[in-house]
C-alpha cells in the first residue's frame, strides 16, 4: 500500500485533517488509507464487536468499538475492533464516550482484507502490545485462522475447535471455528430463527 502523501507530517498535523472513508492511519510519519471493509470483513467485525459487548456492557466490564481511532507513541491506528476494559475508557466529565482515545486497546482485533499487507496489519497489533494492550487478534478469513498475540510471547495460531483466548475478565468461549461460522450468515440465520 502506498502513502498518500510524500512529505513527512507530525502525529499532530495528521490528527488536525478531516476524517476520511475509509480512515487513514498514520504510521511511522506516513499517512496510510485503509481499505474499504468488504462483505466477510464487515459481518466478522460486527460480530464480534457485538458478541463481545453483549457479554460486557451491561456488567460494566468492557466495550468493543468498531473501527476506532486510537493514537498513541506516534502512531494514530484505527482497529477493525478496540476493546477497552471498562475503568480505562476516557469517559467525559458528562460520563460521555469522548471522541479521541489517545491511548491503546487492551485488545485489538485485526481482520485481513485483500489488499492489506499482513506485516502492516501485525505491525499495529505489535505496536499495541508494546504501549500496553493485554492481547491481539490477527484474523484472516482466507485461511480460517487466528493469530494471537500476547505480550511478551510468541504468537500463536489458533485453527478449527481451537478456543481463543480472550481478556481474563470477560466471559467468553469462542473457537476459530464458530468466528468464521458467522460468515454463513443464511445458514446462521435460519438456524438462529428455528430455535426460537
Amino acid at each position: 500500500m502506498s502513502a498518500t502523501t510524500t512529505q513527512p507530517l507530525t502525529l499532530e498535523e495528521f490528527l488536525k485533517l478531516p476524517e476520511t472513508k475509509p480512515a487513514n492511519e498514520y504510521i511511522n510519519g506516513e499517512i496510510i488509507p485503509k481499505p474499504m471493509p468488504k462483505g466477510r470483513h464487515s459481518r466478522l467485525q460486527g460480530k464480534l464487536g457485538a458478541v463481545v459487548n453483549e457479554v460486557t456492557e451491561n456488567q460494566k466490564i468492557a466495550y468493543a468499538f468498531p473501527e476506532l481511532r486510537c493514537s498513541f507513541g506516534n502512531r494514530s491506528i484505527v482497529s477493525d475492533v478496540a476493546v477497552f476494559q471498562w475503568g480505562r475508557i476516557p469517559f467525559t466529565i458528562d460520563n460521555e464516550v469522548p471522541d479521541n482515545f489517545d491511548l491503546p486497546p487492551d485488545w485489538a482485533i485485526e481482520i485481513l482484507s485483500p489488499e492489506q499487507k499482513p506485516n502492516k496489519v501485525i505491525g499495529n497489533i505489535l505496536h499495541c502490545l508494546k504501549y500496553g494492550s493485554r492481547l491481539g487478534w490477527f484474523l484472516d478469513p482466507d485461511d480460517l485462522s487466528i493469530l494471537v498475540f500476547l505480550p511478551e510471547q510468541q504468537p500463536v495460531l489458533f485453527q478449527g475447535e481451537d478456543f481463543l483466548p480472550v481478556l481474563p475478565e470477560i466471559e467468553l468461549a469462542l473457537t476459530v471455528n464458530q468466528v468464521f461460522g458467522w460468515l454463513k450468515v443464511k445458514d446462521g440465520w435460519l438456524e438462529i430463527t428455528r430455535l426460537k
